[in-house]
């Protein structure tokens, strides 16, 4: 049985989420990011013990950020989106 709520499930999804756009715009890598550099980058987001569902867990939010035009994705690599960096520039993504 899950015993994780949906409003806890929905804030993980959102800080998940979060952390990996941040880790598209740093300016301190190449604009494209592999799958695995961004795994290793989010290892403490992601359930360590549970590497398979955070695995999974990754899979799905990047999913849900291509579906809604934040990120770019393709089979090894993942990359923030031209309007996502647009943003960035204009200040309006902030931590």
């Amino acid at each position: 049985m899950d015993t994780e709520s949906k409003g806890q499930q929905a804030a993980y999804d959102a800080g998940l989420e979060r952390a990996i756009v941040l880790q598209l715009l740093r300016d301190d890598h190449e604009r494209m990011w592999s799958r695995a550099q961004l795994a290793s980058e989010l290892s403490s987001e992601l359930d360590a013990d549970e590497s398979e569902s955070g695995q999974q867990a990754l899979e799905d939010a990047l999913r849900r950020l291509e579906r809604d035009g934040v990120i770019g994705i393709s089979e090894q690599q993942a990359w923030a989106s031209s309007s996502a960096r647009r943003l960035d520039e204009l200040g309006l993504i902030a931590v």
